[in-house]
C-alpha cells in the first residue's frame, strides 16, 4: 500500500464501527458510481413516465383491497 493509503487505513481503524461501516459503503459505492448513477437516472425517468401516465388516466388501477385479496388467493 502507498503511504497515503496506509495512513488513511490507520486513521479509519480509530473510527467507531458504525463510521467504519459507513466509510466502507462510501468507498465501495465510489467504485461503482457510474453504473449506479445510470441505473438511478433510468429509474427516475421511468418513475416520471409512470406518474405522468397515471395522471393522464392511461393506467388501469386496482383497489388495494382487491390486490391483497388476489394475493391471498394465489399464495395462501
Amino acid at each position: 500500500m502507498s503511504d497515503l493509503v496506509e495512513e488513511l487505513a490507520e486513521q479509519a481503524r480509530t473510527l467507531p464501527a458504525e463510521e467504519r461501516s459507513r466509510l466502507v459503503d462510501l468507498l465501495l459505492e465510489s467504485l461503482h458510481e457510474s453504473p449506479l448513477a445510470e441505473v438511478e437516472a433510468a429509474w427516475a425517468t421511468e418513475i416520471e413516465r409512470r406518474v405522468a401516465a397515471f395522471e393522464r388516466g392511461e393506467v388501469e388501477t386496482y383497489a388495494a383491497e382487491d390486490v391483497f385479496a388476489e394475493a391471498r388467493r394465489i399464495a395462501p
